[in-house]
């Protein structure tokens, strides 16, 4: 070869010829000839390729040394049966330098159900095999013949599509030892939702240019998904909830945001709460009371095991004790004094609709013919009082209603109705006659009033908490002011059918008195299976979800339109976890209290026995 002449001009000439004969003669792209001296130059110049490349690479089995930094690529190989929406943040969020490559594959629905159909025949044929051998059945065939055949009605019907998954993770370390803490942190994190992986032995090198910035899935180890768990994969899903005003109700468990909502800005209100025994649903009430307070709303609660005493002695508020032996007493015959707007012949026949409805609870079984004679006793017990429809209720006091010995006088002189003034008498005379039997003697002007009901009789409690909730109706009507009401076990009402419908015409008629109601219950089948149950929910703006039991997680999850991922997420919540709607969002929310409210509101026996211990050593000091 001549000197001066590389085999880099020789091509450069070749390219030059080719080029000039395909543009008629003329050389478009000529290219000078270059010295083998300026070839030497130009080696010897940086680039910038030359300023961010490492000095140097070595490949291991297990990982890669890229100049003194460690890396470990992981792919994933299996999932679970069921995905959380935004499984995959918590490695997205991860405190620590983390590189992460998300390929997926679309594959042609008629070849997937082809696939589909050919497993469903195997499946099923080693299913009759089972069975005509006389075994047992196998739930994981049944399952998977499930799967299938509901994968092949979405592929079929477009809701859903086939894909090839994969997602790769390389993850950096200053040494050995920080790489294996990293790696078993983020195999922790996976494992923790059944999301297994392995590192990519023999193949790092791939693995490293897999996730890098180039859409090339050099790796090329994936899982097969369809739409809906692929959705799952979605990292950044951020479900805001928070009106921006009003009280804190938790944090947002999606984005770590806040949940601050007014109830009292939505169109109603109300608000339910279900959650097994001990998941935080009292706590989670009383930071919602407290909150509210400072906001200047009145709150009446009706406290059937006595969660709320410390709270209101705390903030000294009024609690009364409700019982057979107690000086607190309730007239179910008090009349709202009512206001400019109330109309008295509707106010005085509500109220007694409403003693009918009490007086049903307490005799039982009740004939069309004795509610007549029901209906035209109290009306007497009111006539003997000089109280009438046309009567100014605003003008009567406490000692102007009639009591239930009144009620009885009249129905022991009233024909055909001995056997009503016979089951009547033992709330009169009998061992029930001083818990209703004597006129109010309470006051509400607190800002916060316990009803508590613990020392009843369980026979008793659901008669209890409609009379108190028929004397807080009574209150509202009277004087309108931002006020909540706070029904503690609310499925004791909800047992009985009187009862269920006073407190849903409490609940759907409270919004035009300024007030919000808060049902909770821990038994959602018996506060279900009411017919007053599912409308009491649907006049509630706001519900909150904490964890459920599996006996009851069908029952909540058809209730409330749960999928299936909010159905797991409500069986795996720790306590004050769960899903809180307000109108038509929702999201997982955490309830967190601050020290000082936790010292108030916290129904932990232990806490609250090293609070009384604290109270009388500094007492004693």
């Amino acid at each position: 070869m001549p000197q001066g002449i590389s085999l880099q001009n020789i091509e450069e000439k070749k390219k030059a010829e080719t080029n000039k004969k395909k543009n008629g003669g003329f050389s478009l792209f000529a290219q000078p000839q270059v010295s083998e001296e300026e070839l030497l130059y130009q080696k010897g110049v940086a680039t910038i390729r030359d300023l961010i490349a490492p000095p140097a690479i070595r490949l291991n089995p297990n990982g890669m040394q890229i100049g003194d930094v460690l890396t470990r690529t992981y792919f994933v190989i299996a999932y679970p049966r069921y995905l959380s929406t935004n499984w995959f943040s918590p490695i997205i969020n991860i405190d620590f330098a983390m590189d992460t490559a998300l390929f997926v594959h679309p594959i042609e629905t008629a070849e997937i159900l082809k696939s589909l159909r050919k497993s469903a025949t195997q499946v099923q044929s080693q299913i009759h095999i089972e069975a005509e051998g006389g075994k047992v059945r196998d739930p994981v065939l049944e399952t998977a013949l499930e799967d299938i055949e509901m994968l092949r009605d979405k592929l079929q019907q477009g809701t859903e599509k086939f894909f090839r998954f994969g997602i790769y993770m390389t993850i950096y370390g200053s040494d050995e030892k920080d790489l294996s803490k990293k790696c078993q942190a983020m195999e922790s994190l996976l494992e923790a939702q059944l999301v297994y992986t392995k590192p990519a032995i023999m193949r790092m090198d791939q693995g490293f240019s897999a996730t890098r910035p180039l859409a090339m899935d050099t790796l090329d180890v994936a899982n097969n998904l369809n739409t809906e768990p692929l959705s799952t994969t979605f990292p950044f899903v951020s479900s805001d909830l928070s009106s921006n005003e009003g009280i804190l109700y938790g944090i947002n468990r999606h984005n770590n945001s806040l949940v601050l909502f007014d109830r009292f800005k939505m169109e109603n209100a109300n608000m339910v709460v279900f959650a097994k025994s001990g998941a935080g649903k009292s706590y989670t009430v009383k930071l919602e009371v407290l909150r509210s307070m400072m906001f200047g709303a009145s709150v009446i609660i009706v406290d059937p095991e006595n969660e709320y005493k410390h709270l209101c002695e705390a903030v000294d508020g009024t609690f009364l004790k409700v019982s057979l032996n107690s000086d607190v007493h309730l007239n179910p015959f008090d009349l709202p004094k009512g206001g400019d707007d109330e109309d008295s012949e509707g106010v005085f026949r509500n109220t007694i609709a409403n003693i009918i409805g009490l007086l049903h609870l307490m005799l039982g079984s009740v004939t069309p013919e004795e509610d007549s004679i029901i209906d035209r006793a109290i009306r007497e017990s009111y006539a003997i009082r000089d109280i009438t429809e046309t009567t100014d209720f605003s003008a009567l006091t406490a000692s102007s209603f009639p009591t239930m010995s009144d009620l009885y006088a009249v129905l022991q002189n009233m024909e055909g109705a001995e056997s009503l003034a016979a089951r009547l008498e033992r709330y009169t005379e009998g061992i029930f006659g001083g818990f209703l039997n004597k006129q109010t003697n309470i006051e509400t002007n607190n800002q916060l009033v316990v009803f508590n009901i613990r020392d009843l009789e369980d026979e008793l409690r659901p008669i209890a908490m409609y009379i108190i909730l028929q004397f807080i109706w009574n209150e509202i009507r009277s004087k309108m002011k931002k006020r909540i009401i706070v029904v503690d076990e609310a499925w004791v009402m909800m047992q009985h059918e009187d009862a269920a419908s006073f407190l849903f015409g409490v609940a759907k008629r409270c919004r035009k008195y300024y007030t919000g109601l808060t049902t909770i219950t821990q038994d959602i089948g018996d506060f279900a299976s009411s017919r007053y149950g599912k409308p009491i929910i649907t006049n509630s703006s706001m519900q909150l979800l904490l964890r459920q039991s599996p006996s009851s997680i069908d029952l909540v999850s058809e209730t409330f339109y749960l999928t299936d991922h909010e159905k797991f997420l409500l069986l795996e919540s720790n306590v004050g976890e769960g899903i809180f709607f307000a109108g038509s969002k929702h999201a997982a929310i955490k309830v967190i209290a601050s020290y000082s409210e936790d010292q108030i509101i916290t129904s932990d026996p232990r806490q609250l026995l090293e609070i009384e211990q604290a109270k009388q050593d500094f007492d004693a000091s």
